[in-house]
């Protein structure tokens, strides 16, 4: 039997049970590839848990027997084959869906598949969701490409080369829509296209701007880390993690702030921007350094993609906060934290423009594309080759289309709000 064929089936046990749990009817459905498939292949309906919780105990027991069928009951050493060489074999989206499915299964091949399955650091590859708010490779980027429909002030982020993946077959990393208000503006980030709520379990955060556009606060739905919780929450109240409804957002805990210079003179020349990654610490590219790598989200979309059980033990109590944090929170331990500047242009006379390097991803002429560099004091020993390596770069290919390329120690979240930002107006910058 084929992996495609093992997947196939399993998708189709898993389907079965959840026709049975929400009405019986037995209807199988088979998952299509759109813009909530990275969500959806691991999402086993959390919604169903608590519309069943007052059936018999008769229909929560043949549910078990489905459950710890004779998939779930693979030997460990067998199952880590399986998804080892399933890992090996999909490496590209929409293919890389099989690698996915496999998680959302059982509890045991989820934690198996989890252990396969690495960082996008090392490997290269975005798998789960939790992928997107993890750094990104070291040597060579992540490529990927923006684009932008005037119509609706949405913004599509999606995996590929080219622009040719833009269609069914390409993979919906996030979106975005701009909301103007009366002394800001909002990117609200969500990881599908037709939901942008903050009461939503998709929501992942926000951009806001002040009001003239030389200033933007990057606002994470979750924590950067535990211990920023504990320290920079104004007030905070202990509850237990199931009391947290996934429809109510956790928060908003600034993780970057990025910063316009203003052009008094009107000078000729690209805008000048600088980044302070509050949740990023300078040490993170220094020799042996590390960033932050969350391994799952604390609890909202975590809770809904495990599979449900039976038995519940008590939840931990976990600290958590109705209100933001402050402006420039500080991570205990972390030192300063990592800043990127634009990279200098320099001026082609030939061509009387400003050019940069971008190595063939962008083909025209823009004010908005730039590329960002470290900006390191000699008191952090960075390298010289770590200075000059370009952490995320951004530029214009054609009419509202756009590449976005990152790396470690930036995620995907991250670097899709600092692109964002490039959309806004900023006259007063240019």
């Amino acid at each position: 039997m084929s992996f495609k064929s093992i997947v196939r089936e399993l998708k189709e046990i898993r389907d079965g049970i959840g026709s049975k749990r929400s009405g019986g009817e037995g209807k199988r459905n088979v998952h299509k590839n759109t813009n909530k498939s990275h969500v959806h292949h691991l999402m086993v309906d959390g919604n169903t848990e608590q519309q069943q919780s007052g059936s018999s105990s008769s229909l929560l027991r043949s549910t078990d027997v489905i459950q710890q069928g004779r998939w779930a009951n693979l030997p460990p050493e067998l199952l880590l084959d399986v998804i080892q060489r399933l890992e090996a074999s999909e490496t590209s989206w929409p293919a890389r869906q099989h690698v996915v499915a496999c998680g959302s299964v059982c509890r045991s091949w989820r934690d198996i598949t989890k252990e396969v399955v690495k960082t996008p650091e090392q490997s290269g590859r975005l798998t789960f969701p939790i992928s997107l708010k993890q750094p990104g490779p070291r040597e060579s980027p992540i490529q990927c490409f923006i684009k932008r429909e005037r119509a609706t002030s949405t913004y599509h982020l999606y995996l590929g080369l080219t622009p040719a993946l833009l269609g069914e077959n390409g993979k919906l990393l996030f979106a975005a829509r701009k909301v103007r208000r009366a002394t800001s503006t909002d990117f609200v980030i969500s990881l599908v296209s037709d939901d942008f709520s903050r009461a939503s379990n998709t929501y992942i955060g926000k951009l806001r701007s002040n009001f003239l556009g030389t200033k933007f606060t990057v606002y994470d739905s979750q924590p950067p880390c535990d211990a920023a919780v504990q320290s920079n929450c104004r007030s905070n109240r202990r509850i237990h993690a199931k009391q947290v409804s996934p429809r109510v957002p956790a928060g908003n805990y600034n993780v970057a702030t990025i910063s316009y210079e203003l052009n008094v003179l009107r000078s000729r020349g690209p805008r000048r921007m600088q980044c302070t990654m509050h949740s990023i610490p300078i040490s993170a590219i220094q020799e042996g350094g590390t960033a932050p790598t969350p391994t799952s989200f604390p609890h909202s979309l975590e809770d809904q993609f495990s599979v449900p059980s039976t038995s519940k033990p008590k939840e931990p109590l976990i600290p958590f906060s109705s209100t933001s944090l402050s402006e420039t929170p500080t991570l205990p331990g972390a030192g300063d934290p990592l800043v990127l500047k634009n990279k200098a242009p320099r001026w082609h006379e030939q061509l009387q423009c400003w050019c940069l390097n971008f190595r063939g991803r962008v083909t025209v002429a823009s004010v908005k594309n730039f590329q960002l560099v470290a900006a390191v004091e000699a008191s952090h020993q960075v390298s010289a080759a770590e200075q000059e390596k370009v952490i995320l770069q951004f530029g214009k290919i054609g009419k509202d289309i756009f590449t976005m390329d990152y790396r470690y120690p930036l995620s995907a979240f991250q670097a899709f709000a600092i692109c964002l930002s490039s959309f806004d107006t900023k006259p007063a910058c240019e």
